[in-house]
């Protein structure tokens, strides 16, 4: 079993759109010279932007032997054609240079997007072996409480992520008190089987108690799914009967092997 290591702990504020703002984060390994594998790279990401700005889902491939190159890239599922476009060309640009230069494994999340290739076929598997946590700095009110809300409408967010039919995206709501309402969204990469889908949510939403137990926010991205819960409007279509805006202060946990 792999060992995780806590290597990234700081504090930083998240705009409630930001579909082509700075990424969350990125993860990068496999150090490469070949001039045929970077062009392979180019490749699959002109591939996967062209595809995935249309379904918001793409897999490609170029390439074979060591300088192979798969990829994937998916836009979160609620978004708008327009800011899934614009996040992909954003992290097809920002990987191969300023992200992971010549890295044959690469990887970037954006609140909006994610994009990754490795010179290893990774599509079809479940990747729980990194792993971004976005933290909420303040804890919420009755906080015991707070997370047994948070716990049911998890659950929800997941069992519709993967209900036929939804894309491997599932969203809910639950009302906290009169004046707060914890909304939750689940998705994971549309090329997980819906067994290999639940697992993936199920070991990130684990993640909550070590990292995120009262807290008013928090945010697990793999490479494979995510899950996210905040008390105010995030996913769209954003709840009308609110009208309090983003955010907080959130530290960000980066945990890989």
């Amino acid at each position: 079993m792999a060992l995780f290591q806590r290597l990234l702990l700081l504090s930083l504020l998240l705009p409630l759109s930001a579909a082509a703002a700075d990424s969350i984060s990125q993860y990068c390994s496999k150090s490469f010279k070949s001039k045929q594998t970077q062009a392979n790279i180019d490749h699959v990401l002109a591939d996967l932007v062209a595809r995935a700005s249309v379904g918001g889902f793409a897999t490609a491939s170029s390439g074979k032997g060591a300088s192979g190159i798969y990829g994937l890239a998916q836009c979160r599922g609620d978004v708008s054609a327009d800011d899934c476009s614009t996040c992909l060309a954003d992290a097809a640009k920002k990987l191969p240079t300023t992200a992971c230069p010549s890295q044959a494994d690469g990887r970037i999340w954006y609140d909006y997007c994610f994009m990754r290739y490795d010179n290893e076929n990774f599509v079809g598997q479940s990747d729980t072996s990194v792993a971004t946590i976005l933290i909420n700095v303040e804890n919420a009110t009755d906080p015991e409480k707070f997370d047994k809300k948070v716990g049911v409408v998890m659950g929800r967010a997941r069992a519709d992520a993967v209900a036929p039919g939804n894309n491997a995206l599932g969203r809910a709501k639950m009302q906290f008190t009169p004046y707060i309402t914890i909304y939750a969204l689940a998705q994971c990469t549309r090329d997980l089987q819906r067994l290999t889908c639940a697992q993936c949510l199920s070991s990130a939403v684990e993640k909550f108690p070590d990292y995120c137990q009262y807290r008013k926010g928090c945010q697990v991205l793999y490479s494979s799914c995510m899950v996210r819960y905040e008390i105010y409007p995030f996913y769209f279509p954003l709840d009308s009967t609110k009208t309090t805006a983003a955010v907080g202060t959130y530290y960000k946990a980066t945990l890989h092997p």
